[in-house]
């Protein structure tokens, strides 16, 4: 009987509160003590007390912490409530917090949902190729799962002269280029032609910029035209791609060797 009276009507003592939003006393009395969450008054005898108001605060605090933020990013993120407005703004934030925390989620699910698919067809374990291939998967870059393909030298060469602002770069004058070989192809332009030979002659500076002239990577990254990738389509539109680059860069390297002998 004491215990009630000492519990004003409309009010929590911080062990109902715990019970109620299953955590514990201590986690409370912390939360008191960095200021993020306190109790709305106290008992004559000492007794931290708390509201219904204070209990729909405390559920914006576990939902953030258990989103994973930190009390420090939960302080800046806590709305007073005051009004139904406030609710609704607060109801809103933790909205846009979980759909943001959802789609991080689903997006780290499937990097590793595909890098899972591409351990299973690697032969051997390769924490540095699993690391690159995540990292590929993060910026986004479809060509991710040709890394499996190289060689430890090819790689070492990559990790050390890009960064991921010149690898995306890289990535999307290649794309450019596959895409402009096809379009060329299938328009019926000649190799030869000038068109055929500007491109020839970008891809090539596009291969001695990646290798830094290392000639030796070349098969390597030749051989890169004859693998399929997950979606089954690469190795189709390399072969139209190739056929077409082949010939402008033998014409190109013939014009070359035409020029500095005249030279």
């Amino acid at each position: 009987m004491e215990k009630h009276k000492a519990t004003p009507e409309g009010y929590m003592t911080v062990g109902e509160v715990a019970k109620k939003m299953g955590v514990t006393v201590r986690t409370l009395q912390y939360y008191d003590k960095e200021g993020l969450f306190s109790p709305s008054s106290e008992s004559e005898g000492g007794r931290r007390l708390y509201t219904d108001k204070d209990v729909i605060k405390l559920y914006q605090i576990l939902s953030l912490k258990h989103l994973g933020f930190s009390l420090d990013d939960i302080k800046n993120r806590l709305i007073s409530l005051d009004t139904p407005g406030d609710v609704a703004s607060a109801l809103t934030e933790q909205a846009v917090a979980i759909r943001e925390k959802i789609e991080t989620l689903s997006e780290s699910l499937k990097e590793i949902e595909t890098l899972q698919a591409e351990v299973l067809q690697m032969q051997s374990v390769d924490f540095k190729k699993y690391a690159d291939i995540i990292v590929n998967l993060q910026m986004k870059n479809e060509f991710y799962w040709v890394i499996k393909h190289l060689d430890d030298k090819t790689l070492d060469h990559f990790r050390s002269h890009f960064d991921k602002d010149s690898s995306l770069a890289m990535m999307e004058t290649f794309t450019r280029l596959i895409d402009e070989a096809i379009w060329l192809q299938k328009d019926g332009v000649p190799p030869e032609s000038e068109k055929g030979q500007n491109l020839a002659k970008e891809f090539w500076k596009m291969l001695m910029e990646f290798t830094g002239g290392d000639i030796s990577m070349l098969p390597v990254l030749m051989e890169a035209k004859n693998l399929n990738g997950p979606d089954n389509e690469w190795k189709q539109k390399q072969a139209i791609a190739n056929t077409f680059i082949e010939s402008a860069l033998e014409a190109y390297f013939t014009t070359l060797g035409y020029e500095e002998g005249v030279k």
